[in-house]
């Protein structure tokens, strides 16, 4: 299997961004397996024509998000995602809610405010 990434450079999404993004797309449906051993950041960066310290931004973002994680000298390999992503996703909504409930919205305004949200990161 190879991970096969493109990046647009007339993208206005920043290339780690479009990196990260991909990588966690595959991971998460699948695609990219559990376990599956990622590219050094210097290798992925040659292969893409990207510098090196933008792979490892995209690389440090999935780490956070759980979708990888490094293991020392033996390489960065994908993780098992989905729960600490649904973790995640948690604590940000309960943060959201409570935040919420403290500005005084009601239970509508803010379920508004979160599906104008999503309608914005995901395009639709």
């Amino acid at each position: 299997m190879t991970l096969r990434i493109t990046v647009n450079t007339g993208s206005p999404t920043a290339p780690y961004e479009q990196l990260r993004a991909q990588i966690a797309e595959r991971a998460r449906s699948g695609v990219l397996p559990v376990g599956y051993k990622l590219p050094t950041v210097r290798g992925l960066a040659e292969d893409l024509g990207l510098a090196a310290n933008t792979v490892a931004k995209a690389y440090k973002a999935l780490e956070v998000d759980g979708v990888i994680e490094t293991r020392g000298r033996h390489g960065t390999f994908v993780a098992a995602a989905g729960d600490a992503a649904e973790r995640l996703a948690a604590t940000a909504a309960a943060s959201y809610a409570g935040e919420a409930h403290r500005l005084g919205l009601t239970r509508e305004a803010a379920a508004k405010a979160v599906e104008d949200a999503l309608r914005a990161a995901y395009g639709t």
